[in-house]
């Protein structure tokens, strides 16, 4: 409980400073990650107790990826105005380039996925939304229209279900995952 509060404290800084990252680094999108992501971290340490960095840290950096992903999505409807009133943002920096970033941090975020159901001992219902996943970020990078305000908020609104899928994978998989004392029996069972 106490590792919670002091964790969830320093989560403020983050979000305090946020909103002015925008006129100082073209990586606000990164600085929207660290302070969205932070309930992953909080979430876990609340519920488990402890803070596994094995389990949090791949956790975080996979929640951290997908929000440069999107909010750089996003960032795309507004560059014509960001310009004008001095505004920064990871589209404007990446510009030609925006695919091959998207696509890379897709890739570590579905890497930090996998990697955290490896670490939590998930089972395949998390897998299937992990891959399932893949496909919708890969549909995104790959459909893009960056010079298209409204085919980039149309992918922006998608990562709703993007979520939902992760969520209900994650729900699933844990529900499948065995109890302790069916651990406890196959591994009788195993020694026998």
């Amino acid at each position: 409980m106490f590792f919670s509060i002091i964790l969830g404290s320093s989560s403020l800084l983050l979000a305090v400073t946020y909103p002015l990252m925008k006129r100082i680094t073209y990586w606000p999108q990164a600085f929207l990650g660290l302070s969205f992501n932070f309930g992953a971290l909080l979430g876990w340490v609340a519920v488990q107790g402890f803070p596994d960095l094995t389990v949090i840290v791949p956790l975080y950096a996979a929640g951290f990826a997908w929000t440069l992903v999107y909010d750089t999505i996003y960032a795309f409807q507004d560059k014509e105005d960001d310009l004008l009133v001095g505004v920064k943002s990871t589209a404007l920096l990446w510009g030609a380039d925006s695919k091959y970033w998207l696509s890379g941090f897709g890739c570590f975020m579905i890497s930090g996925l996998a990697m955290a159901g490896f670490m939590c001992e998930q089972t395949w219902p998390y897998y299937t939304s992990v891959v399932l996943t893949a496909m919708h970020i890969g549909n995104q990078v790959g459909t893009l229209d960056i010079n298209n305000a409204e085919d980039c908020f149309k992918k922006f609104r998608s990562n709703f279900y993007l979520g939902l899928i992760l969520f209900i994978g994650a729900v699933a998989g844990n529900l499948l995952k065995p109890t302790e004392e069916e651990k406890e029996k196959n591994s009788s069972l195993k020694e026998r």
